[in-house]
């Protein structure tokens, strides 16, 4: 990586970028096109991809952010399946609950990346492989 792109990507990360609109439910939605993940990749979080996680997870609706930041800023990184990543960072209140940990799933593939699903959980997956850590 170059110097220039390195410094690029340390200004940039987690930064809003470009948005548009988005509606669930006859709710509107600010969705983030792209945000750069702890190994400097852009990640795509798509209206198709927060309609996905609303339906499964409607607990997450209004939790946009914190999927962003997930993102952008984890606590840790551990292997997924099938080549994904699992981006997870704990919050203390949640929609759900007190002291839940978000999940979010996403894939990097080249200089190229996209958000899965994303869900929240008690505990962390300890049988699987920590690939990254703050």
């Amino acid at each position: 990586m170059t110097a220039e792109r390195e410094t690029f990507l340390k200004e940039h990360r987690g930064t809003k970028g470009v948005f548009f609109d988005y509606r669930f439910e006859g709710k509107k939605y600010m969705t983030h096109k792209s945000l750069i993940s702890v190994s400097g990749i852009p990640i795509r979080l798509t209206g198709e991809r927060l309609f996905h996680i609303y339906q499964g997870h409607p607990e997450l609706q209004g939790c946009e952010d914190w999927i962003r930041e997930t993102i952008s800023n984890p606590e840790k990184v551990f292997e997924g399946d099938s080549g994904a990543l699992m981006a997870v960072r704990k919050y203390e209140k949640t929609p759900v609950s007190e002291n839940k940990f978000l999940v979010v799933v996403y894939k990097e593939q080249g200089n190229d990346g996209f958000v899965i699903t994303a869900y929240f959980t008690r505990k962390l997956p300890k049988w699987r492989k920590v690939v990254w850590q703050r």
